[in-house]
């Protein structure tokens, strides 16, 4: 009877360890069975994420360098390089260059205000063109009236400048040379006083330039 009731309880636990061995090792899913709601295929919120960002724009080339010369002189380089304007000092210059002009600063101011007379009447034609424009309202052509003042007074002074050049006298020079920028805020305050946007805006701050320029040069660098 012992012996039987041992085997009896052998059968027990061979059947009780075979039912827990089936039930704590669930087969595995393969991909094709697993919900596609489950959190099984959810990504990760740690998972690394890749953005592409547009590589930044080349630098654009100065567009105004493209109609300088390959090799611009040296000496004219440094006189330009003092001015308060260099580009346009250079832009404006090289124009109105001959072979036998020497780089210096008195030859350099003369062939600025040659520029600067051959932008001058430039302005001036436009100006007369407006005023005489039917559509031109009456505000405009009144301000365009003291514009056109100022640039045949920037003229006349140019004149002067070049006279003062030729007796070498400094002061003449300077004083010719700095009315032009009175000359021209004349026409720039006709328009700021009438509250109205300069057609001539755009030449005018060139125009600027160039005076500036022959200002710094003739002031500063000449000296008979």
């Amino acid at each position: 009877m012992e012996i039987n009731h041992f085997i009896l309880v052998l059968i027990s636990f061979s059947c009780l360890f075979s039912f827990s061995a089936s039930t704590s090792a669930p087969s595995a899913l393969s991909d094709s069975e697993i919900p596609s709601g489950s959190p099984a295929s959810t990504p990760s919120s740690f998972d690394v994420q890749s953005f592409s960002f547009p590589e930044p724009e080349a630098d654009k080339p100065d567009q105004t360098f493209s109609i300088l010369p390959a090799s611009i002189d040296p000496g004219l380089q440094r006189i330009c390089g003092d001015t308060d304007h260099p580009i346009e000092c250079l832009t404006t210059t090289v124009p109105f260059l001959v072979e036998k002009v020497a780089i210096e600063p008195v030859s350099i101011l003369k062939v600025g205000i040659e520029a600067m007379n051959n932008k001058t009447k430039e302005t001036l034609a436009k100006a007369k063109m407006l005023l005489l424009d039917p559509s031109t309202p009456k505000p405009v052509a009144s301000c365009l009236e003291s514009c056109i003042e100022s640039y045949n007074a920037i003229l006349d002074s140019n004149q002067k400048v070049l006279d003062a050049i030729s007796i070498r006298d400094l002061y003449q020079l300077s004083m010719e040379l700095s009315s032009n920028v009175e000359n021209l805020h004349a026409c720039e305050d006709a328009f700021e006083e009438a509250n109205i946007e300069s057609p001539m805006k755009e030449m005018d701050i060139l125009l600027g330039k160039m005076i500036s320029n022959s200002l710094a040069i003739g002031v500063d660098m000449v000296h008979f």
